[in-house]
């Protein structure tokens, strides 16, 4: 891979990462504050449902900083954009689609038609 590519990517996972910590400090710093006391069980229930839901997203950007956190890594290492499972690069294209992926097209369509066989 190119030096100005492995640049690009740095700084997209960088800035993505920055954009998700952002994230999560707000969701803390919401959490935190007192919230209304709602009389009305419906109100309180929607309340919960919202925190519910924002604690469930939050989970899952959680997950997203960690392998963005990887990503980086394997920038400095310089094993960024190659597959873990063949050895081979992984396409620049998908690479921008998805710039924690650790396997390249061929490799994960396998994966993923093993765990459709065996229903995991």
């Amino acid at each position: 891979m190119k030096k100005k590519d492995i640049q690009y990517f740095k700084e997209l996972l960088t800035n993505r990462l920055e954009e998700l910590l952002d994230h999560a400090g707000n969701t803390v710093s919401g959490m935190t504050t007192p919230k209304e006391n709602f009389p009305d069980p419906t109100d309180r229930a929607s309340l919960e449902s919202d925190r519910n839901f924002m604690l469930r997203i939050r989970d899952r950007e959680n997950k997203l900083i960690k392998k963005v956190k990887k990503a980086l890594k394997r920038i400095d290492d310089g094993t960024f954009g190659v597959c873990e499972k063949c050895d081979e690069g992984i396409s620049i294209k998908r690479l921008k689609a998805r710039p924690v992926t650790t396997q390249c097209i061929d490799c994960k369509t396998k994966e993923e038609a093993v765990e459709k066989a065996l229903g995991l």
